[in-house]
């Protein structure tokens, strides 16, 4: 990981799956791609992540879930000075965005393909091609 690609670094307070459901603090980088820090550490990344949801205020936390593209939510909180759910949230749409644009090129890329030049004939347009013209 470049130092050039960590957004935030600092601790967030994940809840436990367990029983007790108790907030344990977690050392958390915020990268590019989502990704984590090097160590024992999980990574969530942006590929995998739905929505930020639930942000709520409550005394001197934040407390906020992601919900992954699987279905399963997890639960962060921090304090209200650190941002961790807005830079979480703006990195999130940033890595969508820049997703849906390669998508967008790719899909012109192979519709370009479609367009063929025959030797001695007009050129073959697909319908795609003609809705463009």
């Amino acid at each position: 990981m470049r130092i050039s690609d960590v957004f935030k670094e600092g601790l967030l307070e994940k809840r436990s799956d367990g029983l007790l459901q108790l907030w344990k603090k977690k050392r958390c980088v915020l990268t590019e791609d989502g990704g984590g820090d090097s160590g024992k550490v999980k990574e969530l990344h942006f590929a995998n992540m739905k929505t930020v949801d639930c942000v709520e205020r409550k005394g001197k936390y934040v407390y906020f879930t992601v919900v992954m593209t699987e279905g399963k939510e997890i639960d962060f909180r921090c304090p209200q000075d650190e941002g961790w759910n807005a830079e979480i949230t703006l990195q999130m749409v940033q890595y969508k965005n820049r997703q849906a644009i390669l998508a967008v090129k790719s899909t012109r890329q192979k519709q370009q393909l479609l367009v063929v030049q025959m030797p001695g004939q007009k050129t073959v347009r697909t319908p795609q091609t003609r809705a463009r013209d």
